[in-house]
């Protein structure tokens, strides 16, 4: 912003400067020829009446010496011939061919036929250029008795012009200069409440306490911003506090009523008719689905709180990892769990947030596993992909999120089962809270889907559902490369336990 400001100032003062001064270079420049040219004239003037007189009074001689301590002051030369355009005096020796070149000037010619305009023309005498200056002797007493003509380099004007194109230039540089300083003094005034307020907006963004900005300095509009600021940090961290104190209390007073309400209805299972037991077995399915909800519910707060940066995981190790877990609850319910990694290559490490995949592939595979009938296979697949046109980050992964290569290649995660499937608006609302398919098993919350698709976004990628060839779902996770990330760009920074935890302490959440 500095820069910027500082820029602006330079380029408006820059732009005032050049209408002012340019065109008083130019008046200045033609004041100063004109200066010259006028001072020529009165020149030619003096040692013409100087002339006059010496020719009346019979002492032509002395015009020679007139005519050299003229060309020494004035830095010219200086010619002075009678009324038939022989060469009186002279200040420079010329030879015959000069001497004739020299009558038959235009200047010359006209003086001595008394004209009283002086002429003012620009030659070139041995390589150099003169301006001229000619002027009638005795054109006040009716008669003319000769002209005298005076040359002046051109180099003398010239120099004198540059003079003062140079003097302004150094004005122009100095009042810049002066500008500059001011101007930096007064951007750094201007910018030191922005960049506080850059740096604690940079600290909110991270999870950071941020430190209140100071709204003592900088223009009254940002200290109003500054102070705005300062209201909305110490609202958000009120209530991020009052959300986390929720979810930790929650966590605790939630859990213990209802694992109470569990126990006793166990405990009256003896004491149940025998017709009553359906109701029973109800209640306490509802019952745990009901914990299973405030579970996922307590899940997703957390998610939400925390800002964890994304970091490399072993996909194909978890996913390994994952398959030995399951694959006997698989085999106990009569369906096959089969893993397939680096079909195409090995896939490399992806991004996720801590804890995240396990997560992931744990809803996944619950899913799945309570829609398989017998004897069918659930698919765990491991590919890469590189889209055509990267896809825009969602607004939850802005704050922790690196700018990724658009070539950067994708892992695609597919978690394939045999089950009746979904319409397409059914797959479409899946990923709701709460939502549930028509004929769903009982015992789902409804918030599996939800929290898969919400760790997803938050490690960088999406989720999404399919229409498998089987005829089931094909639940597809991708997620970018570790390997592809852009050079350079750093994937630490504050390191929360949040997402973490949420590996230990949240069950599988059926959708």
């Amino acid at each position: 912003m500095t820069r910027r400001l500082l820029l602006s100032y330079l380029s408006l003062a820059a732009l005032v400067l050049l209408g002012l001064e340019i065109p008083l270079g130019f008046v200045y420049s033609r004041a100063e020829r004109e200066r010259i040219v006028n001072s020529a004239n009165e020149e030619a003037e003096s040692v013409a009446a100087y002339a006059a007189l010496s020719l009346a009074s019979g002492r032509p001689d002395e015009l020679a010496a007139r005519a050299a301590h003229c060309a020494r002051r004035i830095g010219g030369q200086v010619f002075i011939v009678d009324a038939r355009g022989r060469l009186i005096a002279t200040s420079h020796q010329l030879t015959g061919a000069e001497q004739q070149e020299l009558v038959s000037r235009p200047e010359v010619t006209a003086a001595l036929d008394g004209t009283a305009t002086t002429h003012v023309r620009t030659s070139t005498i041995g390589g150099v250029q003169y301006l001229s200056v000619a002027s009638p002797v005795g054109h006040g007493t009716g008669e003319v008795k000769g002209a005298v003509r005076i040359t002046l380099p051109t180099e003398m004007v010239q120099s004198r012009v540059h003079q003062v194109w140079l003097l302004l230039a150094a004005v122009g540089l100095a009042v810049l200069a002066a500008v500059a300083v001011v101007a930096f003094a007064c951007a750094r005034w201007a910018g030191r409440p922005i960049r506080e307020l850059e740096r604690a907006t940079h600290e909110l963004a991270d999870g950071v306490a941020a430190t209140p900005v100071a709204v003592t300095s900088g223009p009254p509009e940002v200290r109003s911003l500054a102070a705005a600021f300062n209201r909305t940090a110490a609202r958000l961290a009120h209530l991020l506090a009052s959300q986390r104190a929720f979810a930790g209390e929650a966590s605790h007073q939630l859990k213990t009523p209802l694992a109470a309400l569990r126990l006793r209805l166990e405990n009256l299972e003896p004491d149940i008719a025998q017709h009553a037991r359906g109701s029973l077995t109800a209640a306490m399915t509802e019952t745990d689905r009901l914990a299973r909800m405030v579970e996922g519910l307590l899940a997703m707060a957390r998610l939400e709180e925390d800002a964890a940066p994304p970091g490399p995981v072993d996909l194909a190790g978890i996913c390994a990892e994952r398959h030995g877990t399951w694959a006997p609850l698989f085999e106990r319910q009569g369906v096959s769990l089969v893993l397939f990694t680096g079909g195409t290559g090995p896939v490399g490490p992806a991004l996720a947030l801590p804890g995240a995949v396990e997560q992931i592939i744990d809803n996944l595979l619950s899913n799945a596993l309570r829609v398989s009938p017998a004897n069918s296979t659930v698919a765990m697949e491991l590919r890469s992909a590189a889209p055509a046109h990267p896809r825009r980050p969602h607004l939850s992964q802005l704050s922790h999120l690196n700018h990724r290569d658009p070539r950067a290649t994708w892992i695609d995660l597919h978690i394939t089962d045999e089950g009746p499937g979904m319409t397409a608006e059914q797959r479409g609302r899946a990923f709701d809270r709460f939502w549930r398919a028509p004929g769903a098993p009982k015992g789902g919350t409804g918030l599996g889907l939800a929290l898969v698709q919400r760790l997803a976004l938050a490690s960088g990628g999406e989720a999404s559902l399919r229409a498998a060839a089987t005829g089931g779902l094909d639940a597809v996770v991708r997620l970018p490369s570790a390997q592809h990330a852009v050079q350079g760009q750093s994937f630490g920074g504050r390191t929360g336990t949040g997402t973490g935890l949420l590996r230990r302490e949240t069950p599988v959440l059926r959708a």
